[in-house]
């Protein structure tokens, strides 16, 4: 009996939304590798999460809660972890004083440069993988669908 409960792998549907969560899990887990071999050791998924939603010129928190869908106290730990390693910074919003605006330090920003030149490594991974016109029809693929899940979006909005 205990068998048939264990059937996991051939009883999953076979869809697309499984392909690129298997996908993204994947690409997710090899970035994150790739930093902590580069050493930033303080590199998670979580915070990698966090940090890709922290733009260049800072990112008040209360939009990173909104941003993340996750709670403001999950948002709170991963900055107070980030800030404990030097990564981001908090300071007051200059036009409300009760918001703080998250940023990048001098070591955070030095983080961002070397997790492009690792996304750039990892696309050359699938490059050689899928070749140049393989990986340009998934980067295609990739962008009419983010651009139809936006276009619903808004019309949801609109609506």
């Amino acid at each position: 009996m205990v068998k048939s409960l264990d059937k996991k792998d051939e009883d999953w549907p076979d869809h697309v939304g499984w392909r690129l969560s298997q996908a993204n899990s994947a690409w997710r887990a090899a970035f994150v590798e790739a930093m902590r071999a580069a050493g930033h050791g303080w590199m998670t998924d979580a915070r990698a999460s966090l940090l890709g939603h922290v733009g260049r010129r800072g990112t008040p928190q209360s939009v990173l809660i909104e941003r993340m869908g996750i709670s403001k106290q999950a948002v709170q730990q991963l900055i107070d972890g980030l800030e404990g390693e030097g990564v981001l910074r908090r300071m007051s919003d200059p036009r409300d004083k009760r918001a703080r605006i998250v940023a990048h330090t001098q070591k955070g920003r030095s983080a961002l440069q070397e997790a492009n030149r690792i996304k750039l490594e990892l696309e050359e991974r699938y490059r050689n993988l899928l070749g140049p016109e393989g990986l340009a029809a998934l980067k295609s693929a990739l962008a009419a669908l983010a651009s139809s899940a936006n276009d619903d979006i808004r019309g949801d909005r609109e609506g």
